[in-house]
């Protein structure tokens, strides 16, 4: 996250949403104008901001974690997915079961017309027709071998299950930081309100200041005009902060499921010790270890194996026990036939071999190889992005701690030319704008230091996130 410098006069334009990091998720539809003379649902109404009668609910990042895992909407697809791919696990064993099936069938049987000169000419009937017939009864195949069709499918659904699992946990840790940028961002938010309100006490103090030196007649009517104008500003960057907070607060209570009246107290550990660097080698061999994105790339590269190996079973024999037994009536398979129920049943072994497939199995073969082959070329490419976002988490991490100290140099800097200015104008050796420079070089130095801790805490968590450790 990149926090500019610009002058608090312009505050209004310096406050840069933390969440900037989910720039690359998709935004959603812009609601139609039309949408404002509609009915509003319970649900919205319901859920509107009154956040006036919630009392504060005080939350660590941990415990903020906790909830998107289990309260996240995005999160809760996935373990929904992740429960689908165990059935089909299931649903692919219950394929070594045998296959039984029941049958039955009833028929009315017509008369037997006999043309003995011709068919345009008169018949006569047959008289011993038995006008009703019918059949009832079940068989069973039981697979031996089909090539290990069986087998391979079920290493594919267990497959299946592993990449949902990684899948799952890379959404969870992407649902995590954007919790983190939501969570610093109103850290931050509040951190600045802090310092504005501060700073805005001082300069009313120092405004009345200035207007007794007008009245004195030491300082002109422009120096209380621009002291003022300067104040009025700070209070509009006061109201769009409070905005910031309370957008930031419902984005927060969205993505980890809490009611949006609910009011997020964060805990103030702007202070606290920030992570120690380690090396950009070390780095990527957590990465590589740990990476999500790597390791469901690199499962989808096996299941593309396990693919071919299924394509490749076509051409095998197959092999199976088998067994079925009916009764019917009448009795019309063996002579002599007779009017009457009988019952008959055979159990065997079957074996075949579709010839067919060596022809009609070469080019699924090739095609199956190339998806193969895709899939390996799409594995490096998702080694290279890694390595290329763990590298750009990495010199951002340090750059944002090579911020922090700057950031607070120039406090002591800007302090010290505050106080120098501050003497010299009230002894009327400096301008009113000397003055009011100093005093905005000192909040925004400030601010500078406030967001650049922020933003080196979501920068080392960016990393985590890139390593696979969040």
């Amino acid at each position: 996250m990149k926090y500019c410098n610009i002058p608090i006069v312009l505050l209004c334009l310096f406050v840069v949403p933390v969440n900037d990091v989910n720039a690359q998720q998709k935004p959603g539809k812009e609601p139609s104008l039309r949408s404002t003379t509609a009915k509003p649902s319970t649900s919205l109404m319901a859920s509107g901001p009154s956040m006036l009668s919630t009392l504060p609910t005080s939350l660590t990042l941990q415990q903020v974690w906790q909830k998107v895992a289990e309260n996240n909407k995005t999160v809760q697809m996935q373990d929904l997915k992740v429960l689908g791919t165990v059935e089909n696990i299931k649903d692919a064993k219950a394929e070594r079961l045998p296959d039984l099936s029941a049958e039955g069938e009833y028929a009315r049987i017509s008369n037997v017309p006999i043309y003995e000169n011709g068919l345009f000419h008169s018949h006569s009937q047959y008289e011993g027709v038995v006008h009703t017939s019918y059949r009832y009864g079940a068989d069973a195949y039981l697979n031996l071998y089909n090539g290990g069709k069986t087998n391979i499918k079920i290493a594919e659904e267990k497959k299946e299950n592993e990449i949902a699992k990684e899948q799952k946990n890379l959404t969870l840790s992407e649902m995590k930081l954007r919790a983190t940028a939501y969570y610093l961002d109103l850290q931050r938010s509040k951190i600045f309100k802090d310092l504005l309100l501060k700073d805005i006490s001082t300069q009313e103090k120092q405004l009345e200041e200035i207007r007794q030196l007008l009245k004195n007649g030491v300082v002109l009517k422009s120096d209380v005009l621009r002291a003022t104008l300067k104040l009025s500003r700070q209070k509009m960057a006061l109201v769009q902060l409070d905005n910031d907070i309370a957008i930031a607060n419902q984005k927060l209570n969205i993505l980890t499921g809490m009611p949006d009246e609910t009011i997020v107290e964060t805990m103030d550990d702007s202070n606290a010790n920030l992570p120690a660097l380690k090396t950009y080698a070390e780095y990527l061999s957590e990465a590589a270890a740990n990476s999500f994105a790597f390791k469901i790339s690199e499962k989808e590269g096996e299941l593309r194996l396990l693919q071919l190996k299924e394509v490749k079973a076509n051409v095998a024999f197959k092999l199976g026990l088998f067994a079925n037994y009916a009764y019917s009536y009448p009795q019309i398979m063996l002579f002599p036939y007779s009017v009457a129920l009988y019952g008959l049943g055979s159990t065997g072994i079957k074996a075949s071999f579709p010839i067919s497939s060596f022809y009609h199995n070469a080019h699924k073969t090739k095609a199956a190889e190339i998806r193969s082959q895709i899939q390996e070329v799409e594995h490096a490419d998702t080694e290279d992005k890694i390595r290329q976002e763990v590298n750009e988490a990495f010199l951002r991490y340090r750059e944002a701690l090579t911020r922090i100290t700057v950031a607070e140099e120039n406090i002591g800097q800007a302090t010290e030319n505050l106080r120098i200015v501050n003497n010299t104008y009230f002894n009327q050796l400096a301008l009113v704008t000397d003055l009011l420079d100093a005093d905005t070089q000192v909040l925004q130095t400030r601010f500078d230091y406030a967001a650049a801790r922020i933003a080196a805490r979501l920068q080392f968590y960016q990393l985590q996130k890139a390593l696979g450790n969040l």
